[in-house]
């Protein structure tokens, strides 16, 4: 006898595709260092046999892996755009340019807090943490390795910094879909949001001040910075007209002009720039956006940093993006998701337990689904009405939301942001997760807000 389509599996059944992922994950990267492609895949088909023994067709479970990748076609669009505009850019002498006045500027010591706090005010404007790491994040990056800096601490400053933006911008589709799905009104959900959000952002800028001012940096060889900064000199037609295409991207972002137009009209510019400014011919244009940059300077570090970007270069991470949305797609349609939020749902007495168990679920769902805007989607339907019966106002989910579910999302290796921060920074968020101190202070302190009873708005509300 099979179990009728839709029926909710046991928690035991619902566990053996999490603990196979986990496994193999484990077994893949820690144990052998791999990538995490193929354990995606081998946990996405025990997904599929376990969905089988409980009565799903395999027509079913296809129809659930093709809606899963359709959430992130949007991404892998923007994703490939971006290796496009990299190459560009550094084609054109954009990111060039925004190196070399970057090492003239910016002192190491004070290095991170203005990475995150730069990367804060650029993606507030744009809305977009991704177009902010693709952009300014890659310059940043630089800039750090050009100052000898930790690089994995560079990128963590970077995220923290783009996903503030990303979190409190009425631009951003993450800032409006949580309170669309909550039924929240926009600017109550941001206003909200500012009692976790203001003080993990606080902590997370002294905290790169601190590590500026009392760890032993690596000492800076003034000479290096100088060669550096020649070279690209001699490389690159530099003129401030380069600083055209970012304000560009600042401004149709400010606009409310969708990400994709905006990276394309970016990398159009970065084209015409690469073009006019640096005498590439446009055959070679054309061949740098697919394939990507090689720097033949002569200089190793400079060759390091500037070869990379081109559509090509994404394809990677797109792969990733692709096994992993198909094995969300399979466990949200066999609603494995769903029983194991039902699960940690159960017997939550406290406010303090019902916000702890809307970030836990936030995380696993970036984890297992993964993807941040089902982190954001699933938990919001499902604990709506428990937030209601506690007397709780949605503005409270909303943010819980937010704080978990996007914030979370770039932490993980194979979740579509995670993926998409490493193909754009060129490094692991494994790395850089301990660095990433807005990203993991924020569900902390919700939850500590939460137990406290500080900023827990009533339902009846304003």
């Amino acid at each position: 006898m099979t179990t009728p389509k839709g029926t909710l599996p046991t928690v035991g059944i619902a566990l053996i595709p999490v603990a196979a992922l986990v496994v193999a994950m484990a077994l893949a990267i820690l144990v052998f260092e791999q990538d995490p492609h193929i354990p995606l895949i081998f946990a996405a088909a025990i997904a599929a046999l376990t969905a089988r023994t409980q009565g799903y067709t395999w027509s079913n479970l296809e129809e659930g892996m093709l809606a899963g990748v359709r959430i992130g076609l949007k991404a892998i669009l923007i994703l490939l755009i971006i290796g496009i505009l990299i190459a560009l850019w550094i084609a054109a002498g954009v990111v060039p340019y925004l190196i070399s006045l970057g090492l003239e500027l910016l002192h190491p010591r004070i290095f991170l807090f203005a990475s995150c706090l730069i990367c804060a005010v650029v993606s507030l404007v744009t809305g977009s943490s991704w177009t902010t790491a693709g952009t300014v994040g890659v310059a940043l990056m630089g800039i750090g390795a050009g100052l000898d800096m930790s690089l994995p601490m560079v990128a963590g400053a970077i995220v923290s910094g783009a996903y503030f933006g990303d979190k409190m911008s009425p631009l951003s589709d993450t800032t409006n879909l949580a309170p669309a799905v909550t039924g929240v009104d926009l600017f109550t959900h941001i206003r909200h949001m500012m009692y976790t959000t203001a003080p993990a952002f606080a902590l997370a800028l002294v905290l790169y001040g601190a590590i500026g001012f009392t760890v032993e940096l690596a000492a800076t060889d003034d000479a290096a910075i100088e060669a550096m900064q020649a070279t690209l000199g001699e490389h690159y037609s530099f003129h401030p007209i380069l600083l055209l295409a970012p304000l560009v991207v600042v401004v149709l972002s400010a606009r409310k002009v969708a990400a994709i137009p905006v990276l394309i009209v970016a990398a159009a510019i970065g084209g015409v720039m690469a073009l006019l400014m640096q005498g590439t011919p446009p055959g070679e244009i054309i061949g740098l956006a697919h394939y990507g940059y090689e720097s033949e300077t002569g200089h190793e570090e400079v060759d390091a940093l500037l070869s990379r970007g081109g559509m090509e270069s994404m394809l990677y991470t797109v792969s990733l993006i692709l096994c992993a949305l198909s094995f969300g797609g399979i466990m949200e349609r066999a609603r494995m998701i769903e029983k194991l939020a039902m699960v940690i749902l159960h017997g939550v007495r406290t406010s303090g337990g019902l916000v702890t168990s809307t970030v836990v679920t936030s995380i696993g769902m970036n984890i297992t689904v993964p993807d941040q805007y089902l982190a954001i989607v699933v938990p919001g339907r499902m604990y709506g009405p428990a937030f209601a019966e506690r007397g709780l106002h949605a503005k409270n989910l909303s943010r819980t939301l937010e704080d978990a579910g996007t914030l979370t999302s770039p932490l993980v290796p194979w979740n579509t942001c995670g993926a998409t921060m490493m193909g754009v920074l060129a490094i692991s968020p494994l790395a850089y997760l301990p660095f990433a101190f807005f990203n993991l202070l924020t569900p902390v302190i919700a939850i500590a807000w939460a137990y406290r009873g500080i900023a827990q708005a009533p339902l009846d509300a304003e």
